[in-house]
């Protein structure tokens, strides 16, 4: 087992298989050193949970959560393509979609689900640039969905 992978033993959490995808893509994607995932919405067992608008049907502690699950996919997806993920040298980027009623202005807290995790995980490694955007709607009706780019080492 992987040091990242005891992490996230020690935290209670593992590693699921990796979400299949909705569309013609693939989870993720190695070009150079550089990983890139495609969006991961927060399956569990290959079912979204919970879905509608944050601020509205979902709140936002819920939406936080769910970040925390599609961080937990990307990573999956992420040692798909590389088999171990003690290779990652850090996440260098992470966008959060978050499927937002009109009046929602907390994209960031609900994205930091996300971020946090990839810190708790990761370590120093899982700091990172982000952006969290509100979207009027999500694949699946999903309240929020997450894509990383790692840079990796042979």
């Amino acid at each position: 087992m992987s040091a990242v992978e005891e992490k996230l033993a020690e935290l209670g959490l593992r590693l699921p298989g990796v979400a299949a995808p909705i569309a013609s893509y693939v989870p993720a994607v190695r070009t150079g050193s550089y990983v890139y995932t495609s969006g991961q919405l927060p399956m569990v067992e290959g079912k979204l949970g919970v879905t509608g608008k944050v601020g509205a049907e979902v709140t936002p502690e819920e939406a936080k959560d769910l970040a925390r699950i599609c961080a937990l996919n990307a990573l999956a997806a992420v040692k798909s393509v590389i088999g171990d993920l003690d290779k990652v040298v850090r996440v260098v980027k992470v966008v959060g979609f978050v499927a937002s009623a009109p009046d929602f202005t907390g994209q960031p807290g609900v994205i930091n689900g996300a971020s946090e995790l990839l810190g708790e995980v990761l370590g120093a490694k899982g700091v990172h640039a982000r952006s969290a955007v509100g979207a009027a709607a999500l694949p699946l009706d999903a309240p929020v969905e997450v894509e990383i780019q790692v840079e990796i080492a042979d």
